[in-house]
């Protein structure tokens, strides 16, 4: 079972890799399914039910929507939790939580951080 995925994008990203799937983060999960060879995973919510499975690279192709963007770079990332914090649709503990799996324990430097890197100082 080949533990990587080629996205639409052209990049090729490993189950430890975090990448932009319709809007949020996931990370790539094989699958020994008979009917699913993978699945995206939350970075958050994944291992469960909101595990969205494919079949194949041309299934996750057609799902690929305007949103996803594939990996990002730390300040892309950094960019889209700002973003985030803003949108109703996620809570501050999920953010929080996205936040701990992409830069670590303090976030990258705490809520002070986030701060300066919001205002720009």
């Amino acid at each position: 079972m080949d533990a990587t995925l080629e996205l639409p994008t052209g990049e090729t990203v490993g189950t430890d890799e975090v990448f932009c799937f319709n809007g949020y983060p996931y990370r790539f999960r094989p699958l020994d399914h008979e009917e699913y060879a993978f699945a995206l995973s939350p970075l958050v919510w994944g291992g469960g039910d909101m595990d969205v499975p494919f079949a194949d690279r041309a299934e996750l192709r057609e799902q690929w929507g305007p949103e996803s963007r594939g990996v990002l770079a730390d300040e892309e990332w950094r960019d889209w939790l700002v973003e985030a914090r803003a949108d109703d649709r996620f809570g501050d503990e999920e953010l929080d939580a996205v936040e701990r799996e992409l830069f670590g324990d303090d976030g990258g430097d705490g809520v002070v951080g986030r701060l300066r890197r919001v205002l720009g100082v």
